[in-house]
């Protein structure tokens, strides 16, 4: 019997999603090393917008659905709490709540980008790709919306707290 028929659902995914997590931050972590923190986080953004079209478009298509399908609040809730279910392991201490039948709340607990780019002293520097990403799954759907406070850089650095909204417009 293989460690695969020994895992659980839940363990193998949290296998996968860490050893993902641990292939990103050794990508950029390699592009940080050969071409400076600068063209690192350009090219991880770049990265990230690829990745997260491909990401929701396989999300959609393992639920049968389509992007015309999210028409309501309730139906992209319903997509995001999905997404999240596969693709967010539980070392992401990364909250969120939707609420006002417009606006998605997130909190960053102890943010595992962050903590990285601590221990390579370019925190101040590093422009956060955990955020942009759900901003480029939302753009993948279509679906326009607004960050506040807006993800420019590492809102743990420059706010000392990574909170906030994505206001939604349907």
């Amino acid at each position: 019997m293989t460690l695969y028929d020994q895992l659980e659902k839940y363990e193998l995914k949290e296998l996968l999603v860490k050893c993902w997590m641990s292939h990103d931050g050794a990508w950029f972590l390699s592009a940080y090393m050969h071409y400076g923190v600068r063209a690192a986080n350009k090219l991880n953004k770049a990265s990230i917008k690829t990745l997260s079209t491909l990401e929701m478009q396989r999300v959609l298509k393992a639920r049968g659905t389509e992007k015309k399908s999210i028409k309501s609040f309730n139906d992209l809730k319903i997509l995001i709490d999905d997404v999240f279910s596969v693709l967010k392991g539980d070392f992401m201490d990364f909250n969120y709540t939707f609420i006002e039948n417009n606006k998605i709340q997130w909190k960053m607990g102890q943010c595992f980008a962050y903590e990285g780019m601590k221990r390579l002293g370019i925190q101040e520097k590093y422009k956060c790709g955990v955020l942009y990403r759900v901003h480029c799954w939302l753009n993948a759907l279509n679906v326009k919306h607004k960050f506040q406070p807006p993800i420019n850089t590492c809102l743990l650095c420059s706010q000392k707290k990574c909170v906030g909204e994505i206001i939604i417009e349907l």
